[in-house]
């Protein structure tokens, strides 16, 4: 699959006289096209709705205008909680999906009216204790242990995870919860992350329908929803295919019709809380080449760094990489891109074949759109980068404005008397 980026060399460089670089760039169109389909693809089911993973992008822009589409918003902390709130996201509109959660944020979750996904048997009775009642609707997180498997192997290690109960607590949690007043049940598993194969989301539902069938059965409870949370990935990488939503969905359906519906369980609700799927592929990191150092290999030096960007950093992640202009130009250069940070890990791309850079070109680091600014940080005192929004209409907006070193020293209270640059 070729990777071509949204933006074009010539719209960077009008940008860049209001905007300096680096800078992350969401495409209102791709996200609006891609909420569409993800409705479009579990319409089948009434109740559906996707709750997005706030944490993978933190603007209230971007929330509005997947609220539009009626997704709510996967929080998992207090100022989660409190950006939905100020974008009008309130009540069961948000699912509050957190672990080892201080006592302030389930209180203001359950204020707030959202639906409370307990990680663990033990916040049964913390929730109870910190809001004085068991809220009518709940949903428990569920871990069944050792290895996921698909057809093309093991994607991932529930049983080393620190999240959910086992099968044992799960059954037991439901039925002190229906003690305590709850009346309608929810459960929740996110089993592999970053999932680039159509196959994830329907065996995950799969399993999780025959567990809701078996719950009801043995505690007597009004299973209401399936959250299949998030794990559906995107193709960072050019050779890998992408995830089909609507075969999906389909998957999903057929896995409903076969295990819920003779159970005469059709009524329950899907949902999902998936970050990256959403947004991921409609955001980028725009940088610029500032200096270039041959030694044992060839560098290029950009304008950002890890700390606007730290997936390949941590992780080891794959980024495509584009030179603006030079889309159509032989890839016969072997370069690391990389930033400023005082860390060796701190490249973008390592011994990856680009175009000749030059000293001014634009470079599009694909596929930032989640997990990409949210997971910013400011060691080296280096500061975050603006958020902008390429308008359906061509037209950009500012979403969120560069920090300035005003910001950096803004929690100090020993600088009353220095001048700070803003």
């Amino acid at each position: 699959m070729k990777k071509t980026p949204f933006v074009t060399k010539s719209q960077v460089e009008e940008m860049v006289q209001t905007f300096p670089t680096p800078f992350h760039l969401y495409d209102e169109h791709g996200i609006r096209e891609n909420a569409k389909a993800v409705k479009e693809a579990f319409a089948w089911n009434k109740g559906f709705r996707e709750y997005f993973a706030v944490k993978a992008t933190p603007n209230p822009y971007i929330l509005k205008i997947l609220n539009e589409y009626d997704c709510g918003c996967d929080c998992s902390s207090y100022t989660e909680l409190m950006l939905s709130e100020a974008c009008g996201i309130t009540g069961d509109h948000i699912m509050f999906s957190s672990n080892d959660t201080p006592a302030e944020e389930f209180a203001y979750a359950d204020k707030l009216g959202a639906i409370i996904n307990l990680d663990d048997f033990t916040h049964i009775d913390f929730l109870e204790e910190t809001i004085g009642h068991i809220p009518e609707t709940i949903s428990c997180r569920y871990n069944p242990g050792g290895v996921f498997e698909l057809s093309n192997g093991i994607m991932d290690n529930p049983g080393d995870s620190k999240y959910g109960m086992t099968y044992e607590q799960i059954v037991e949690a439901y039925k002190i919860l229906k003690s305590k007043g709850a009346k309608k049940f929810g459960i929740h598993a996110f089993l592999a992350s970053n999932t680039v194969t159509n196959e994830y989301y329907p065996k995950l539902a799969k399993q999780l329908f025959e567990l809701v069938v078996d719950l009801r059965d043995k505690t007597g409870c009004d299973i209401a929803f399936v959250n299949l949370s998030g794990g559906v990935g995107v193709p960072y990488s050019p050779d890998q295919t992408p995830n089909d939503i609507y075969a999906i969905g389909e998957g999903v359906h057929k896995a409903f019709d076969e295990v819920l519906v003779p159970a005469g369980m059709g009524d329950v609700a899907i949902f999902s809380e998936m970050g990256r799927f959403m947004l991921a592929p409609y955001g980028c990191l725009v940088t610029k080449a500032i200096h270039e150092k041959h030694i044992y290999k060839e560098y290029i030096g950009v304008d950002a760094c890890a700390a606007n960007l730290m997936r390949p950093a941590i992780y080891g992640s794959y980024h495509h990489i584009t030179v603006l202009g030079k889309e159509d130009v032989e890839c016969d250069q072997t370069y690391d891109v990389v930033g400023s940070l005082c860390e060796n890990c701190d490249k973008f791309a390592i011994d990856r074949k680009l175009p000749k850079i030059d000293m001014g070109d634009y470079l599009v680091i694909h596929d930032t759109g989640a997990h990409g600014f949210s997971m910013g940080y400011n060691y080296n005192g280096r500061l975050r980068s603006a958020e902008l929004l390429l308008k359906e209409d061509k037209s950009v907006q500012l979403i969120r404005r560069a920090e300035t070193p005003a910001d950096y020293f803004a929690t100090f209270d020993c600088f009353d008397d220095i001048k700070i640059v803003k």
